[in-house]
């Protein structure tokens, strides 16, 4: 029931006026057009892998005819995509528009990984509105690269590795013996349920901390993510008893060696067969007396010798 109030206004019969009743319409037209949402995605994440093509949808609900769309791509920084009608940056000759405000890509690399944006300005309202889609560009693993020790001692520890670093997404890695998958519990498995070995399924590492003959195998890893696989060809892994026997009895053997060795040096010296010998051209003192006198060759030491001689007979 209406009622009219003495300033002239309808009232209806709760005592709500009109006029408040059309403040509060426009408010709420007013907040529908601040929250409605008039852009929309139909795939907030998108999963493809490398080399493929990809359409980032971006839907307009309204009936507002004149817009304005930009594309950004959201990574370290900022970058344009689409500006001005055109595509922008390195996807100049592998994008374009499809449709009213959609973008495809074709020939997707993993650089091309980031979150883009839609932005929408409606010209007539000044309103704008955006959407984000979430792109992930998936590389296939390589051949990765293995490391399986030939040979190991019973009791001791044994690491073997493989990685690869061309997958994106990082690849996690499975490890297998003679064909058979490694379970991570190897008490899950009869066939492993005796080794003591350890995965870790992102770095590739199957360490085992103590080794036996039951850990005789050929061993292999593959690589995988989501755009697929890649396996290292498999390698044999030897575990030998450690002869304790034979090395002390080598130790002797070297030990009494050595100790005849020096007994033959030791007689060679008694015998002499290692005194020197004297130099053959070696100077030797003469034997004779001093008093002693020797016939000269000189003239001079003949005459003298004469003299002495006659006064001698004299």
């Amino acid at each position: 029931m209406l009622t009219r109030c003495r300033s002239g206004c309808v009232k209806m019969a709760g005592g709500v006026s009109l006029l408040r009743l059309l403040g509060l319409y426009v408010v709420l037209a007013e907040s529908y057009q601040v929250w409605a949402k008039w852009v929309t995605t139909e795939n907030p994440t998108l999963v493809v892998n490398e080399f493929d093509s990809v359409v980032l949808s971006c839907v307009i609900h309204s009936s507002q005819h004149k817009h304005r769309i930009e594309w950004k791509k959201l990574n370290a920084g900022t970058d344009l995509v689409y500006f001005d009608k055109q595509i922008q940056g390195d996807l100049i000759n592998r994008a374009e528009l499809q449709g009213d405000s959609s973008i495809k890509i074709r020939n997707v690399t993993r650089k091309d990984t980031a979150v883009y944006r839609c932005e929408v300005v409606f010209v007539e309202t000044g309103h704008l509105d955006e959407v984000s889609v979430n792109l992930t560009v998936q590389v296939k693993p390589v051949t990765p690269k293995c490391t399986v020790p030939k040979s190991v001692p019973v009791g001791k520890a044994a690491v073997l590795t493989c990685r690869e670093h061309e997958g994106y997404p990082p690849p996690t890695y499975i490890w297998y013996k003679n064909g058979d998958v490694l379970p991570r519990d190897p008490k899950s498995n009869p066939k492993f349920f005796n080794s003591s070995y350890k995965i870790n399924y992102d770095t590739g590492t199957l360490h085992f901390s103590v080794t036996s003959k039951l850990d005789i195998g050929e061993y292999h890893c593959i690589a995988k993510n989501g755009a697929g696989q890649a396996k290292c060809e498999p390698q044999r892994m030897e575990v030998y008893d450690i002869n304790i026997a034979a090395i002390i009895g080598g130790i002797l053997i070297v030990v009494l060696v050595l100790l005849i060795i020096s007994i033959v040096i030791r007689l060679a010296y008694k015998r002499g067969y290692f005194a020197k010998k004297q130099p053959a051209n070696r100077y030797q003192a003469s034997s004779k007396a001093d008093s002693v006198d020797y016939v000269r060759s000189s003239p001079v030491d003949a005459e003298g010798d004469f003299r002495h001689k006659s006064s001698f007979i004299i």
